[in-house]
């Protein structure tokens, strides 16, 4: 099977029957198309009327020389009755957000399901001008949820809970495998390490290429690889933006700048710091971590190599992270880390806004209830009701003070309440 089911599609079919536009975002490579197309052949069974522009393709980016072209080429292939416009790479198209306004606002029987890479002129000029006419749908690469369904073939799907209690054993293997490789569709499909290490280059090339240099016009390519590698050792540590850019041999400003350019392709995201004492607590420096593991190991140069993350703390630690991002979707919880200036430390605070959650993660198979002296820290200075010692396989719950702190296997966080 290589169709990997992603967990965002339901939410886009049901949107298809909304009159705004359906907005698919994400990085490179990672299934927009995919989706595009499967959200078509849903379409076309129920024998809607749909058609498909590519702007990679220069017959179909012909008809984007203006609105009124592309409505009339619409009005040909569709008619004037109710259609569906599926629209791929709309990120090549100038001033793209007026654009798509502009046929919102003229085209009322025209529903438009628009992808694009994650770059900064998608995201800055399409978002802003098209507030309250969309609704966007950010595609990450394959969660490690998603990762577990398709690698058992599917056959656990409706009792994924009773598998991850029962297998433990194959869970490992095939935990091993996603921190070895991430999850780039294509590279979740090819069986050979040969093959998986070509695309990845590829994958890589080409957001360089499409999005740093061309899109984003970066005159200078090999310092923002340069900046890409060093983030990938700093994953998880706290960023000191004059020594970083010392060591890439840019301006603070200059940083700063690739550091949005980064975060605004999907390649990383930029974590802040949770506080209250601003005497005794890190306020300003942030975190980074990678949005896809593949990508980080690869900038590590360890691609491929298992033996390489098998003491990859940070590795786990990023992994946690991106599963904590994907439970929480559509929530309006944040995630920060806890610092102090006499180096206490916390991994994770989730802020509900209600309540905060910390979260210390630990890539070790634990055998007792230790809890570290920062985490007893946070807990003394901020008394939350319950918080969570991730790790890879034991459970328990205790108590200290009027905290719950629960043990918990990581592939568990699936099944709690937050």
């Amino acid at each position: 099977m290589n169709l990997i089911k992603r967990q965002i599609f339901p939410d886009i079919l049901k949107h298809l029957s909304a009159p705004e536009i359906t907005l698919i975002t994400g990085a490179r490579q990672v299934g927009k198309t995919t989706l595009m197309n499967e959200a078509k052949k849903f379409l076309d069974e129920q024998n809607k009327k749909t058609f498909y522009f590519n702007l990679d393709f220069e017959e179909d980016f012909f008809y984007f020389e203006s609105q009124e072209k592309l409505i009339q080429k619409i009005e040909l292939e569709v008619g004037d009755n109710k259609g569906f416009i599926f629209i791929d790479e709309i990120q090549r198209k100038e001033n793209a957000g007026l654009f798509l306004k502009g046929l919102f606002d003229r085209s009322e029987r025209y529903k438009f399901i628009v992808s694009g890479s994650g770059s900064v002129e998608l995201k800055e000029k399409i978002h802003e001008s098209l507030t309250g006419r969309k609704r966007i749908f950010e595609l990450s690469t394959i969660t490690f949820w998603e990762f577990i369904n398709y690698k058992t073939g599917y056959k656990y799907e409706n009792k994924i809970a009773s598998f991850f209690e029962l297998e433990k054993e194959r869970i490992s293997l095939i935990l091993n495998e996603y921190l070895t490789y991430g999850g780039y569709p294509r590279i979740v499909i090819e069986p050979l390490r040969k093959e998986k290490i070509l695309i990845i280059n590829e994958i890589f090339d080409s957001y360089l290429k499409k999005d740093i240099v061309y899109l984003l016009r970066v005159d200078r390519p090999d310092t923002f690889i340069k900046l890409i590698r060093l983030l990938a050792h700093y994953c998880g540590s706290i960023i000191n933006y004059s020594k970083l850019a010392a060591d890439v041999g840019i301006s603070v400003p200059t940083l700063k700048k690739y550091l949005w350019f980064a975060e605004n392709t999907f390649i990383i995201k930029t974590v802040h710091p949770f506080f209250k004492n601003k005497r005794k607590e890190i306020t300003k420096s942030p975190t980074i971590y990678f949005n896809d593991l593949g990508l980080k190991i690869f900038a590590l140069n360890q691609f491929g190599n298992e033996a390489a993350i098998i003491n990859s703390g940070y590795l786990f630690q990023n992994l946690i992270f991106n599963i904590l991002n994907e439970i929480l979707y559509n929530r309006f919880y944040s995630i920060h880390f806890w610092r102090t200036s006499d180096q206490a430390e916390v991994d994770f605070v989730i802020d509900t806004g209600k309540q905060i959650i910390p979260f210390e993660i630990k890539f070790s198979k634990l055998t007792t209830d230790r809890v570290s002296r920062s985490y007893k820290n946070f807990i003394n200075a901020y008394q939350p009701k319950k918080g969570y010692i991730v790790n890879l396989n034991y459970e328990n719950e205790i108590q200290i003070n009027n905290t719950t702190i629960k043990f918990i296997p990581f592939y568990k966080l699936y099944f709690e309440s937050f």
